[in-house]
């Protein structure tokens, strides 16, 4: 077991090791000795990107090639594209329920258009949603992404408590329009590591 831990971290750290003159999704690469990371920081982000990418190929191949994920101090950065707007929306899932994520921000682009009749009724839910998390004193709002598509609303985030959770669940049952909830709403008592 000593002998993988030793493997796994030279590897991390090989991996990790990037010429100034490579190029990636954040621009130039940045050596170890660089990152402003701490080193268990590091092999955290690492062991989170590899898993939701092991996650995500074993959901469907072409996300291997179609999708690209990478992790910043437990924040998720997905890019690339998809056919169907529930595809972005449960790689968006995945991404939350990852142990350790932060917070997930999702450029994942849809390929298949809309209807604007659809687009227009999505959109007032998901600003009618977002205005009530914002009145609403229990709720921090801006610790919640919201997704609307064809009247099925989808919430990803960190709730304080159970009680800030129950309030938004409730806050949801008030939109008239919409016909289903999604909510993959994490505690902040669930998370692996805490803002100290």
């Amino acid at each position: 077991m000593k002998n993988f831990f030793i493997l796994f971290f030279i590897s991390v750290i090989l991996s990790s090791c990037v010429g100034s003159s490579t190029s990636g999704i954040f621009g130039s690469g940045v050596s170890i000795a660089l990152d402003p990371r701490t080193l268990g920081t590091q092999i955290d982000d690492s062991i989170m990107q590899k898993n939701l990418q092991a996650r995500l190929a074993l959901s469907e191949k072409k996300y291997l090639i179609s999708i690209s994920v990478k992790v910043l101090d437990g924040r998720f950065f997905l890019g690339g594209k998809v056919d169907e707007p529930e595809e972005k929306l449960k790689i968006t899932k995945m991404a939350w329920e990852t142990k350790g994520a932060r917070s997930v921000k999702n450029n994942i682009q849809v390929k298949k258009k809309f209807s604007f009749k659809n687009t227009a009724k999505d959109v007032l839910i998901t600003s009618q949603l977002r205005t009530a998390l914002i009145l609403n004193k229990n709720i921090k709002s801006s610790n919640f992404n919201i997704d609307t598509i064809n009247q099925k609303t989808y919430i990803f985030g960190i709730a304080q408590d159970e009680n800030e959770k129950k309030e938004i669940i409730q806050e949801s049952k008030q939109i008239v329009d919409l016909k289903e909830l999604v909510s993959s709403i994490l505690l902040v008592s669930d998370l692996s590591r805490q803002k100290e």
